[in-house]
């Protein structure tokens, strides 16, 4: 199980620099949005269009190492009063369930993503092609899959010691 963790380690950490680049990105489209606007009279066309889809992708791709780091919220203040064979239990649910919204979510965005890319879908001021974006939050999606699959496989081993 090292090895698998250390690979899905890897590649949330290489999606979560790419969200990084795309944060700056996103900043620098922005700044030079403004000073072309105000310098020049000549702002960016598109600039809305632009910030809307790379903080998505930003967004999907930053999801799996938030998960590997514990970082997204968690109300437990409830469970932590059970016994430790019912928190285990509750958080072994928790785990079977999560994998199974963002699995599911990410072969649904994937095929949505697919039809976008059959319809040419683009978007209305740049004509940018959409479907490259929806890939990408899909593969964010698959990712925080998998960072949660590796959860389960720890709370399984903690629940069995």
């Amino acid at each position: 199980m090292n090895k698998a963790s250390h690979w899905i380690k890897e590649i949330s950490q290489h999606m979560n620099n790419l969200a990084g680049v795309c944060i700056v990105a996103v900043m620098l489209l922005v700044v030079s949005n403004i000073l072309l606007r105000v310098l020049l009279h000549r702002p960016v066309l598109g600039t809305y269009e632009y910030v809307n889809m790379i903080t998505a992708v930003a967004i999907g791709l930053s999801l799996a190492y938030c998960a590997y780091q514990n970082g997204h919220i968690a109300v437990d203040f409830i469970i932590q009063r059970c016994s430790q064979k019912i928190q285990r239990t509750v958080d072994i649910i928790t785990h079977i369930i999560s994998i199974s919204f963002w699995s599911a979510s990410a072969w649904y965005v994937a095929k949505y993503a697919q039809t976008m890319l059959d319809s040419n879908t683009v978007s209305p001021t740049t004509q940018v092609p959409l479907s490259p974006v929806v890939y990408l939050i899909a593969l964010g999606l698959l990712a925080l899959s998998l960072v949660l699959a590796l959860r389960l496989s720890q709370s399984l081993k903690r629940a069995f010691r």
